[in-house]
């Protein structure tokens, strides 16, 4: 059955706050037509680009993807900054995956960049197309939504759609009364999920190094994937991972036998928050040990549905260090197959008739949430509604005593879910 191992997100507690309020509603809506910094119809406007000094002295990017085009796309994004010595430092992001007439803030950072002035040049766009629905939700707008003194906002979202949705945040542009735009920001404390028709709160902070008063917010984004990839040096190749944070982390490497990461991490805001860091395997039996500024820290370890590692923790209030994460082993992760082993281990149960059809379908549905196999405008649809004909077991059977690839396997799958014989 499926593996119920979800990543791993530690809840936080806020602290009280002020409940002085100022309506956000007088903003919200205010567009400014000005020239755009590409062309087309995916671009970053100029109201919504800009570049500052965070509360660590990190120099960092803000700015809004806008996609007006009737398909989804993954944007990949350049952008570059002249330091004081002329220095050129380039920097590329794979944005989040964005759907057809929506936009989605982003932040980057350059912790290279130390002069006094530096120059932000024009950001240089490209995307591909992918396959990517609306996140299923909405902000309510009503008087819970607040922008508070300290310039922080709170309000709700709701889940309008009729599935889960895990590990959602949002995002949001925060301008004020001189600069249209003076941060990107999002929720600090994590939401682990939120079902259809649930209701749920949210906070959103600015950096605390915005000096300027907030005026409003604007461009509200609900996402549900915001983990920043890594690549790093290990055994001489190339170890790539994952994390999810409110909090910062920048100039990964590992010691020279291969076992230890270190990376350094700092949090800006008042605000305990979390991290989620995901590793691919090497034998699957790795132990992990955490610690920050040596000294060791309380953490989750747990394993996904797509066999990957996660290594959870809390972060304390504006705080910063070096992060260290040893009991890697050595070598480089094998190639791990694009089928998890345990929708292979349910589709031998379910053609010797030991699980339910529903209880198989649940595996060829992640197949799809984790868009390893896709179709255009698939219907969602009730779980009691889902059906497979019987007569699909031989070329099931085929598969997982590997007289079919995967390949073949989620071709056979896509083909049947395109022609509906397959409903889920």
């Amino acid at each position: 059955m499926r593996n119920q191992h979800l990543d791993s997100k530690i809840l936080s507690t806020l602290s009280s706050v002020s409940q002085q309020t100022i309506s956000v509603f007088l903003g919200l809506f205010f567009i400014l037509l000005l020239p755009t910094i590409v062309y087309a119809d995916v671009f970053i406007p100029d109201s919504e680009y800009t570049g500052y000094y965070d509360y660590e002295g990190i120099y960092t990017v803000v700015g809004n993807v806008k996609n007006q085009n009737d398909f989804a796309l993954i944007p990949i994004i350049t952008i570059s900054v002249i330091d004081n010595d002329q220095t050129k430092i380039t920097h590329t992001l794979h944005h989040v995956p964005i759907p057809a007439m929506t936009d989605i803030p982003f932040k980057l950072k350059f912790p290279e960049i130390h002069g006094k002035h530096p120059v932000l040049l024009n950001a240089e766009l490209e995307y591909f197309k992918t396959e990517k629905n609306p996140v299923p939700i909405q902000i309510v707008y009503d008087k819970t939504l607040i922008t508070y003194e300290d310039g922080h906002v709170t309000g709700r979202i709701k889940n309008i759609g009729n599935q889960t949705v895990y590990n959602p945040k949002v995002f949001a542009i925060v301008h004020g009364y001189e600069k249209y735009i003076l941060d990107v920001a999002q929720n600090i404390r994590p939401i682990e999920k939120i079902e259809p028709g649930q209701i749920l709160n949210f906070t959103i902070y600015p950096d605390p190094s915005v000096s300027e008063p907030v005026r409003f917010y604007s461009c509200f984004a609900p996402v549900d994937t915001t983990v920043i990839p890594i690549t790093t040096k290990k055994n001489g190749g190339d170890f790539d991972f994952r994390y999810d944070s409110g909090a910062w982390y920048s100039a990964a490497k590992f010691d020279e036998a291969g076992t230890t990461l270190s990376i350094k991490g700092y949090n800006s805001y008042p605000l305990e928050t979390y991290a989620n860091f995901e590793f691919p395997p090497i034998s699957g039996n790795e132990k992990f040990v955490v610690t920050l500024n040596d000294k060791p820290i309380e953490f989750i370890q747990s394993v996904d549905e797509m066999g990957f590692w996660h290594v959870a923790f809390n972060i304390e209030p504006t705080s910063q260090g070096i992060l260290k994460i040893s009991g890697f082993e050595k070598g480089l992760p094998p190639e791990l197959p694009k089928i998890p082993q345990w929708i292979k281990n349910n589709a031998q149960w379910w053609v010797t008739d030991q699980i339910t059809d529903s209880e198989f379908l649940e595996g060829i549905d992640f197949l799809f949430e984790k868009q390893i196999v896709s179709v255009p405008e698939r219907d969602v649809i009730s779980e009691s509604q889902w059906n497979i004909p019987s007569w699909a077991k031989t070329s099931v059977s085929w598969w997982y005593e590997e007289k079919i690839t995967d390949d073949e396997f989620l071709n056979f799958i896509e083909n049947l879910v395109k022609r509906k014989i397959v409903v889920i």
